[in-house]
């Protein structure tokens, strides 16, 4: 005799984030409506960049963005991308790019009123475009401070990661990825190119308290800070009750490092260094929004003395230390950090 087991429900991100619209009571729709436009945003993007090496789109586009860096073509093809599914929408009234100097505003009859203004990183991780590694897009939503009509103002953007109403990332890597939280927990949505739709595949994810990975440029060893140094001689100590040494884990995708992190257990490393006082990464476009989803997932962002969705953003391009992932380490790397390195202001 035979049984049948039902399958599995089969959840698009468009009827999940309708079915989580209750999660909003002060919202009409606005919320659900702006994250559904990242979501083709990111399709598009995806498109592109699955076909990078057949179109012309590969390599430097020639301009330098307003981080020093060299802007890749993908680079400004993503950039203009979600510019323009977030101002079609209207639920945003103004974009913080990585990518532009100063904020996009929003001018159109449609969002005149909106509510919610976006930080986002278009395509994360650029440098690897050519090498075919993996890459992201990093996004963070947030309410206006006050609801009037007329232009935002910068203190809109320069709210503590603490009022982030929803924040995500896109991995384009063997499979697209789409994960998000809303301050709810973390989920998971995986591209299925058959039908053109991202589909719920990772419910309720939890980083483990504890990993066996570290990720880090040590490269930039001799220009860490003391505390950082430590960690690293901790982590590459045999203890077979805790299970050092550690596995090294460093892709240089930011994105990449932290989404491998989040599955198998582990902590992602961008300190202060001598040549970069204040680390590399970008507190609004970068630390804020993945700080918001690891401690959803009972994880742990710190910049080595503070955490992350505490600190009070003053610019728009502000950088930041980042030690990020299960608790356990971030806790075990605070401790050296406190103990051989200077507190910082």
């Amino acid at each position: 005799m035979q049984t049948h087991t039902p399958a599995r429900r089969f959840i698009t991100l468009g009827q999940f984030i309708i079915e989580r619209q209750s999660d909003f009571p002060y919202a009409k729709g606005e919320l659900s409506r702006l994250l559904r436009d990242i979501g083709i945003a990111a399709k598009i993007v995806n498109r592109e960049v699955n076909k990078a090496g057949l179109a012309d789109i590969l390599g430097d586009h020639g301009d330098v963005n307003v981080q020093g860096e060299d802007q890749k073509k993908l680079d400004v093809y993503a950039n203009e991308q979600f510019i323009k599914a977030l101002g079609a929408g209207g639920e945003c009234i103004a974009i913080a790019s990585e990518e532009n100097e100063d904020l996009i505003e929003i001018d159109s009859k449609v969002s005149k009123n909106a509510r919610y203004v976006v930080c986002i990183d278009p395509l994360d991780g650029s440098s690897n475009i050519d090498v075919n590694v993996s890459i992201g897009t990093i996004f963070s939503i947030y309410r206006r401070k006050e609801e009037m009509e007329g232009p935002t103002r910068l203190e809109d953007f320069l709210q503590k990661g603490v009022e982030q109403v929803a924040a995500g990332y896109v991995i384009y890597g063997s499979s697209t990825m789409l994960v998000y939280t809303t301050g709810k927990g973390v989920n998971g949505f995986t591209l299925d190119p058959s039908i053109g739709e991202f589909c719920l595949s990772h419910p309720d994810m939890m980083i483990p308290e504890d990993g066996a990975i570290y990720s880090i440029n040590e490269g930039n060893y001799k220009h860490f800070p003391e505390g950082v140094k430590e960690f690293l001689r901790y982590c590459q100590e045999e203890d077979k009750a805790s299970k050092r040494p550690y596995s090294t884990r460093y892709i240089g995708s930011l994105v990449a490092d932290f989404h491998r992190n989040m599955i198998k257990g582990g902590i992602y490393i961008y300190p202060s260094t001598g040549k970069a006082k204040n680390g590399k990464l970008r507190l609004l476009y970068e630390c804020n929004p993945l700080a918001f989803i690891i401690e959803q997932a009972g994880g742990k962002a710190s910049d080595g003395f503070r955490r992350i969705l505490d600190l009070q953003p003053e610019t728009l391009h502000q950088r930041t230390p980042l030690f990020i992932g299960s608790a356990n380490m971030v806790t075990k790397a605070e401790e050296l950090m406190a103990k051989f390195s200077a507190v910082q202001a």
